[in-house]
């Protein structure tokens, strides 16, 4: 007689569930939000496409320095802890836009998109492990794509709020391009901080929720985090290593992709930034339908042979954007979001499972691993600069390839887990 399946999602923790899963929502909005917006402020304060990036270095670089005392919290206290502090962190970073808007500074800019980005990585570290602490470890990835699956929801929300508040809205030229002038700057930077600012009042709405709601957590008694031992452990971990390389690989393809493509498809296609967010939501709509597509390819595939297939198809969907380009190459620029939508849950579950206690350090390290984007858009930022569009999407095609390779190395390991794994144990709390 046949054992009966894992559930993905026990009956306990649907509430709690919910409740995290609208907070993958949430930091999708801010970083959808986000990477459009590097055209405007190369607009606004006048400089190259490399300098405009650097809001992107501060919003990946908060992420890296923020993702260690993440863990720290979940390990000292709990799950939830996290998930409040990095909510209010998040909100912290979306008000101080506005002093930035006044004051017209740059870098003031990117300190508080470096705080609202360490806010989302306190808030990452404990929601993604805590997916996977919902219920049993077999069906710990499933489970952590199901919650990703809102990911893309937010993020299409994020890349709407852009276009109609802040895009339509920004001064254009008499071809519809941006055309911001000196005596135009302030009115910009207020339309461009609006929708944060409606954004940290929800975010307070969502704190009190799970402040007041009763959330499971993993037992665990000794709350010391252990720091250099688990390292050493994490470190000896080869497939745990490989998992935050291409954590690193993936981030920063998918933030750059989406980044540069409002340079991309108005280049190929002649139009203008507003028509290129239009293909930019298509981009995002199948990623969030992808998704969705793969969470339920898990119950036939292994995640690392969907891992290796999406890898594959998104490097051969890059040749196309290189060396095709016109409408071919937007449109295989469109369906690389789509085979991105597998990777960062999957990449997050196979390199965090089977580690017990160490999963709290270990989740960190993939969310430092975001730092990715912070370093990869910069780089194909001066490779745009130097070489063009096109050629600097060589870049994330490499990306893939280390991706894929990273799933083939992962599918041995991932046979022998599924074969013998237990269950999580949880306790109310």
């Amino acid at each position: 007689m046949s054992e009966p399946k894992e559930r993905v999602l026990p009956s306990g923790a649907r509430w709690p569930f919910v409740l995290l899963a609208s907070c993958f929502l949430w930091w999708a909005i801010a970083n959808n939000l986000t990477d459009p917006l590097v055209k405007v402020f190369q607009q606004t304060f006048v400089m190259s496409t490399f300098m405009a990036s650097l809001i992107q270095f501060a919003f990946y670089g908060g992420y890296f320095c923020l993702a260690l005392p993440g863990a720290m919290i979940a390990r000292k206290f709990t799950y939830k802890t996290g998930v409040l502090l990095g909510l209010g962190a998040y909100a912290l970073g979306c008000f101080l836009l506005y002093p930035a808007k006044m004051a017209e500074e740059f870098s003031l800019f990117c300190l508080a998109y470096f705080v609202l980005a360490g806010g989302l990585s306190i808030l990452e570290t404990n929601a993604n492990p805590y997916v996977l602490a919902l219920g049993s470890e077999k069906t710990a990835t499933r489970r952590l794509n199901f919650a990703q699956s809102f990911n893309p929801i937010g993020a299409v929300i994020g890349i709407m709020l852009c276009r109609s508040l802040v895009m339509a809205r920004l001064p254009k030229d008499g071809q519809g391009n941006l055309s911001i002038g000196p005596e135009q700057i302030s009115d910009s930077l207020h339309t461009v901080v609006f929708p944060y600012l409606v954004i940290a009042i929800i975010l307070g709405v969502v704190w009190l929720l799970i402040l007041l709601a009763k959330m499971p957590y993993a037992a665990e008694h000794d709350k010391h985090l252990h720091f250099f031992s688990t390292t050493g452990r994490l470190l000896r971990n080869r497939n745990y290593v490989f998992s935050v390389f291409a954590q690193f690989c993936y981030v920063g393809t998918q933030i750059t992709v989406w980044t540069y493509t409002n340079y991309y498809i108005p280049e190929q296609l002649g139009v203008t930034q507003e028509v290129a967010l239009v293909y930019h939501t298509m981009a995002l709509v199948l990623f969030g339908c992808m998704r969705w597509v793969f969470t339920g390819l898990m119950t036939f595939f292994r995640g690392s042979t969907l891992l290796v297939a999406a890898a594959l198809l998104g490097f051969l969907s890059i040749l196309c954007v290189v060396f095709v380009g016109g409408m071919p190459g937007v449109i295989a620029l469109v369906c690389v979001s789509g085979f991105m939508s597998l990777m960062f849950p999957t990449i997050f579950g196979l390199g965090c499972s089977d580690l017990g206690e160490d999963t709290k350090l270990a989740a960190s390290g993939q969310i430092m691993a975001i730092v990715g984007g912070a370093i990869i858009t910069p780089i194909q930022g001066f490779l745009v600069d130097q070489w063009g569009v096109s050629l600097s999407y060589l870049l994330p095609g490499l990306c893939f390839v280390i991706i894929a390779l990273y799933g083939l190395s992962s599918r041995s390991r991932e046979a022998t887990f599924h074969a013998g794994t237990t269950g999580v144990q949880l306790d109310a709390g």
